[in-house]
């Protein structure tokens, strides 16, 4: 077993070819097995991982009187939005630690149980192996020792693929392993290896062998189905990594019943799943995106909306240029060197937000930072000018919004899209009222707070095409 080579891309069919017959699942059927059974809570490292259901709860905060809100909506499922992405390893673990202690109150006040799922990114950015480290300790104090970590980043729609356990993403130019990817480089959480059972290894920095992960395959999966799947997860102990191959939707439902298969067996298992994974987990089937009518009933068309960007990802500036060929907007730079100096930042941010609110009267507004990425000297440092950055961007747009209330808010970039949302906006609750795009962009709906009501779109920054901010800005348009 080696890390796959490839670093020409390839086309996506020529990755697909010769792959065993899919086995096709009712998504009703899952919907029928996780009906009574534990709630599933899935901690988010960023706000993207909605982007694939529909009507679920989602939390920016973790009071106990919050999660037993959400433990009592239908669904049996939602999130939690702890945003670790963006802080330090400690920040990190200290809040997953916080988060556990808050649910298991109020899963004992509502006599409820719970499984828990890690939600981080499908190119496989964040805090691993250190989060679900943290939370297996947490469950193993309360009784509910973990006996395997389920690894599956796959995210179909969005051109995130894993056979034979290495993990693909998709990019311009065609199909590319993960580790060849421009996501590898990321100055915080960088990687070199696209099969994961190595990547494992190198997270784990060797705790865990490659040898000593567990894969699940496309022919487990296509060919043994939910019997051989829960077989092999049966034979898992002492937390150990299991890695999964997906390359649709069909084999994350196989998936989801195998592990209700096993978890009603008497197994625990925690999960490190990227946005596709929770649909599937959650009996949820793929949704048509939200209409042109439902979100003028929403108010999306009654004003002005504001379009904030904070990523810098290469297809992130692309889709900029095709929101400015759509037309209709006002473009404000927040200069990252400005928001770096302390004698600059206030003074910048205060002239931004009042030309963004003046101009939301007559335009869509768009929110930049400037485009040429700003790091550091070792990956904390580049974690700390990110979060740096963030706070400008979201001290602009709090005081954007509260000048003028806008038709709607998108939110483009992960760290970006949590910040706005807790500390621009001040949502403590929403509902995932369904996509933008299919399975690959949110709409929220804030159900506290003082922007209760106005849609608030989570758009990641390494989703979608050229042509996908100005879509989902001329649906909010109602055109």
């Amino acid at each position: 077993m080696s890390d796959f080579s490839q670093s020409q891309p390839i086309p996506v069919e020529q990755l697909l070819t010769g792959l065993p017959a899919v086995r096709a699942v009712d998504p009703a059927e899952a919907a029928d097995r996780v009906a009574g059974g534990p709630c599933l809570v899935v901690l988010d490292d960023d706000p993207t991982g909605t982007q694939t259901v529909a009507d679920l709860p989602v939390l920016t905060t973790w009071s106990v009187d919050d999660l037993r809100w959400a433990l009592t909506r239908p669904g049996n499922a939602f999130f939690v939005l702890t945003n670790t992405r963006s802080l330090s390893v400690a920040d990190a673990e200290a809040r997953n630690r916080e988060v556990i202690d808050a649910l298991a109150q109020a899963a004992e006040a509502e006599q409820v149980d719970f499984v828990v799922a890690s939600r981080s990114d499908s190119t496989l950015r964040g805090h691993f192996p250190r989060e679900t480290d943290v939370l297996a300790e947490e469950l193993a104090r309360r009784g509910k020792p973990v006996d395997g970590v389920v690894i599956v980043p796959a995210f179909p729609s969005a051109g995130r693929f894993t056979i034979d356990s290495v993990h693909w993403a998709r990019t311009a130019d065609g199909m590319l392993p993960a580790g060849r990817t421009e996501f590898a480089e990321d100055a915080t959480f960088g990687y070199r290896s696209s099969d994961l059972r190595e990547w494992v290894e190198e997270k784990t920095g060797g705790r865990a062998a490659a040898d000593q992960v567990l894969p699940v395959t496309l022919a487990d999966l296509r060919e043994g189905g939910p019997e051989r799947v829960a077989e092999l997860l049966g034979t898992a102990r002492d937390r150990q990594p299991v890695v999964v191959d997906a390359a649709g939707d069909d084999d994350l439902r196989v998936l989801a019943l195998a592990l209700l298969r096993a978890e009603e067996a008497g197994k625990r298992l925690l999960y490190r799943v990227g946005p596709a994974f929770v649909r599937s987990r959650a009996g949820q089937a793929g949704s048509p995106p939200l209409d042109v009518e439902a979100l003028r009933a929403m108010g999306a068309a009654d004003g002005h909306g504001l379009i904030a960007v904070g990523s810098h990802v290469g297809l992130t500036t692309g889709q900029l240029d095709g929101l400015r060929e759509l037309g209709g907007i006002t473009e404000l730079e927040l200069d990252v060197a400005a928001l770096l100096e302390p004698s600059a930042r206030d003074d910048h941010v205060a002239e931004v937000s009042r030309a963004a609110a003046e101009a939301m009267s007559g335009a869509d507004v768009v929110i930049r930072t400037s485009r040429t990425p700003v790091t550091g000297s070792d990956p904390d440092a580049s974690l700390a000018i990110a979060r740096a950055v963030s706070a400008g961007l979201v001290d602009t747009v709090r005081a954007t919004v509260r000048a003028h209330r806008p038709a709607f808010v998108v939110a483009k970039g992960g760290i970006t899209s949590s910040d706005i949302a807790t500390d621009g906006l001040d949502v403590r609750r929403a509902v995932v009222r369904g996509t933008m795009l299919p399975g690959i962009v949110s709409l929220w709906e804030p159900v506290s707070g003082e922007f209760a009501g106005v849609p608030y779109v989570v758009f990641p920054g390494n989703v979608g095409d050229r042509g996908s901010l100005a879509e989902v800005v001329s649906s909010l348009r109602g055109r």
